[in-house]
C-alpha cells in the first residue's frame, strides 16, 4: 500500500514539474503566416520567461534585433527588425528560461512578402 501512494506521489510530483515550464502562447509573425512588412518580433509566453537568446536569418543571411524586452522574464518579449526588411523566407531562434530554471527554445518562420 505504501509503495502504491508513494508512486502516486510522484507521478503527480513529475507531472506538475512538466505543467510548471513555459510555452509560446503567440508569435508575430505569426509561425508560417505571410506578411507586407514587420514593425516588431514578439513572442507572448503563458508563464514568464527570460529570453537569453535571439536571432532572426533571412534571404541575405543574418538580421540585426534590437531588444526592446531586457533580459528580466517576461510574458511579453519584442524586439526590432531593420526598418525595411526586403522579401524572402525568415526565420527566428530564440532561447530562453522558464521561470523555473528549464531552458526552452524555439524556432519559427515567416515570409515578407511584396
Amino acid at each position: 500500500m505504501k509503495t502504491i501512494i508513494l508512486a502516486g506521489c510522484v507521478g503527480v510530483l513529475l507531472a506538475t514539474n512538466a505543467w510548471a515550464h513555459s510555452s509560446v502562447e503567440k508569435s508575430t509573425p505569426a509561425n508560417e503566416a505571410t506578411v507586407a512588412s514587420v514593425e516588431a518580433v514578439e513572442l507572448r509566453f503563458d508563464d514568464p520567461m527570460r529570453v537569453t537568446a535571439i536571432s532572426m536569418t533571412g534571404p541575405d543571411g543574418q538580421v540585426e534585433l534590437e531588444r526592446e524586452t531586457g533580459m528580466d522574464a517576461v510574458t511579453e518579449f519584442r524586439a526590432l527588425p531593420p526598418n525595411v526588411l526586403p522579401s524572402g523566407n525568415y526565420s527566428v531562434d530564440w532561447r530562453g528560461l522558464s521561470k523555473d530554471g528549464h531552458p526552452m527554445q524555439g524556432t519559427f518562420t515567416f515570409i515578407v512578402s511584396d
